[in-house]
C-alpha cells in the first residue's frame, strides 16, 4: 500500500466535475495534491481494503479554474481497495451542508521507503 499514486476524481449523482492530483500512502498517513489543493489524512489497512479521512484545502485560487473542493477545507471518508498496480476509491466529502460523492482511480507510480 504504501506508494506514490495518481489520483483521478469523478462527482456521481449526476454532478459533473473532475479532478487529478498525485497522493502519497505511507505507514498510515495520507499526503498529496494537484495545482491547486493539498490533502492530509489518515488511513489503516485490512486485507486488500482501506479506509480513511481526508480534509483537502486550496492553496491557490484561481480566476478560470474551479477545484472540485476548493474554496473551503473539505473533510472527506474514503473507502477503497487496491492492488500492487494501484487500486480504486469511494469517498464523500462534506462541503458545506452538501454531501458529495465521488470515485476515484488511483495508479502506483513509485515506491516509498
Amino acid at each position: 500500500m504504501n506508494g506514490l499514486y495518481s489520483i483521478h476524481v469523478s462527482l456521481l449523482d449526476g454532478r459533473s466535475g473532475k479532478g487529478s492530483g498525485v497522493i502519497m500512502f505511507l505507514d498510515g498517513q495520507i499526503r498529496g495534491g494537484d495545482a491547486y489543493l493539498f490533502y492530509t489524512g489518515s488511513y489503516r489497512v485490512e486485507n486488500n481494503t482501506f479506509k480513511g479521512e481526508v480534509v483537502v484545502n486550496q492553496h491557490t485560487p484561481s480566476r478560470d479554474v474551479h477545484p472540485l473542493f476548493g474554496g473551503q477545507e473539505v473533510s472527506i471518508g474514503v473507502t477503497g481497495r487496491f492492488t500492487e498496480r494501484g487500486g480504486d476509491m469511494d469517498g464523500t466529502a462534506l462541503v458545506g451542508r452538501n454531501s458529495l460523492l465521488f470515485k476515484a482511480t488511483l495508479r502506483r507510480l513509485a515506491d516509498i521507503d
